[in-house]
């Protein structure tokens, strides 16, 4: 029997079905549009800094890119995972009751996940950190893409609270982002920009994350709702795009840190297409040769490039 906290609370997300449920709230179910004037595919993805099953789709979404990239537009949508914690539902009232389950989840997705942020450092809203993304979004789309992945290995990984600015500060240095313009924008249009990603998702009939909409340009539709194979996503954009034909991208270790800076060893088996034991094996070798470098928590580890000239 499906334990009742799973369905209420939003951080309490439900590895079977890979889904991070928001409360049941009123929408209207809005048909998706078409986007006739763009030649690519468009993927509409609903997701929130401190989603856990969004995290376990990080090999799946980078795939993706990597083989379809010249086919399609990732367009990134906050879905106000946390708002704050006024709900008392389900046993779930405090930060302190997440950090079991995140631990669980690191080991259902493959992702290292350390909920002892929970009882460290806790978060006290999910919003914050999402109005940073979309303040990033209006200096540059590329750049707000590489600081979502930033802030979530800060709270996932290093325990970070996202919600204090220093921590953001410090992911927007480290992808090349003006802080003094991030923080003109985090107060002032990121928040109507935020405002405007929750209604549409009440528009969408989104009441979970990850949701993507596959949308080409004369109005078909797919939609994947929640963490899935690799193969769930690909079948959804070539159900609308049949002739469409991936690209065989460079699998080597070296290439793929090229295009992604930081990598977890179900991610590097993901996209390198090697058995998820001999992944790990090829990474710690790697570290040995002083050629990346490794940081491990209690529930899995990361490694990232040192020196890409070496």
């Amino acid at each position: 029997m499906k334990d009742s906290k799973l369905e209420i609370n939003p951080l309490l997300c439900d590895p079977e079905t890979g889904i991070c449920k928001v409360p049941d709230i009123d929408t209207n179910d809005t048909e998706l549009k078409a986007f006739p004037n763009s030649p690519k595919v468009r993927i509409i993805y609903f997701t929130d800094p401190i989603c856990s099953s969004c995290w376990g789709i990080e090999a799946q979404l980078r795939k993706l890119k990597l083989e379809y990239g010249d086919y399609v537009d990732v367009v990134y949508k906050m879905g106000g995972l946390l708002p704050d914690w006024k709900y008392n539902s389900g046993g779930i009232s405090k930060p302190s009751d997440v950090a079991e389950h995140w631990d669980e989840v690191s080991t259902y997705y493959d992702m290292p996940i350390d909920g002892d942020l929970w009882l460290e450092d806790p978060l006290h809203s999910s919003y914050p950190p999402s109005i940073a993304f979309k303040a990033a979004q209006l200096q540059d789309n590329h750049k707000a893409i590489l600081f979502m992945r930033a802030i979530r290995e800060m709270v996932f990984l290093h325990k970070k609270n996202i919600t204090q600015w220093e921590h953001l500060v410090t992911a927007a240095k480290n992808v090349g982002l003006d802080v003094n313009l991030l923080k003109t924008h985090y107060e002032e249009k990121a928040k109507i920009l935020f405002e405007e990603d929750l209604q549409l998702a009440k528009e969408y009939g989104v009441r979970g994350f990850p949701t993507m909409f596959f949308i080409n340009s004369s109005g078909q539709k797919e939609t994947v709702y929640g963490a899935r194979p690799y193969s769930i996503f690909e079948n959804a954009l070539l159900k609308i795009e049949p002739e469409i034909t991936k690209n065989d991208y460079d699998k080597n270790w070296r290439s793929l840190f090229t295009q992604y800076e930081s990598l977890t060893a179900n991610e590097f088996s993901e996209l390198s297409e090697t058995h998820r034991n001999e992944s790990e094996h090829i990474l710690n070798e790697l570290v040995e040769k002083e050629l990346l470098e490794k940081f491990t928590t209690k529930n899995g580890a990361i490694w990232t490039i040192k020196n890409i000239n070496s």
